[in-house]
């Protein structure tokens, strides 16, 4: 009666499907660090397995698709998808400049009510002997 060999079967099948599946995942990382378009044909060809195998695996399919949808809606950026901003990110710079443009705008508004104050008060003073204090400066204290 012959071996059984099943399991030496099923374990080379287990290896092969491993080793192609990092095979396809380290191309997919490559072209991505390369800011290179990512398609069902470029992995494929990249990584010598068939675009039908990469349709299987539900995470390599995302994962493609995702830089798909991304590559679409940005057609001319060459920036690595894994180098773009999130919109966390993003989010969190617009705050910041909100905030930024707060403090000017209230910077900007004291700013202004020191200088009326201080024109008031050389439009104010008194004429008579003044010749020489008209064209001094004032200072304008911060606060």
């Amino acid at each position: 009666m012959p071996a059984d060999n099943a399991a030496h079967l099923v374990l080379a099948a287990q290896r092969r499907h491993e080793l192609t599946r990092s095979k396809a995942i380290q191309s997919l990382r490559e072209l991505e660090h390369a800011g290179s378009p990512i398609t069902f044909q470029t992995i494929a060809t990249k990584a010598g397995v068939s675009r039908s195998w990469l349709y299987t695996q539900p995470d390599l399919r995302a994962e493609i698709q995702r830089h798909r949808e991304a590559a679409r809606r940005a057609p001319g950026s060459r920036i690595p998808i894994s180098q773009q901003a999130s919109d966390a990110s993003l989010l969190r710079r617009l705050e910041a400049a909100n905030q930024r443009n707060r403090q000017l705008a209230e910077e900007n508004q004291q700013l202004r009510r020191q200088l009326a104050r201080a024109l008031g008060d050389q439009r104010a003073a008194p004429r008579s002997g003044q010749s020489s204090r008209r064209h001094a400066s004032t200072t304008i204290e911060p606060g």
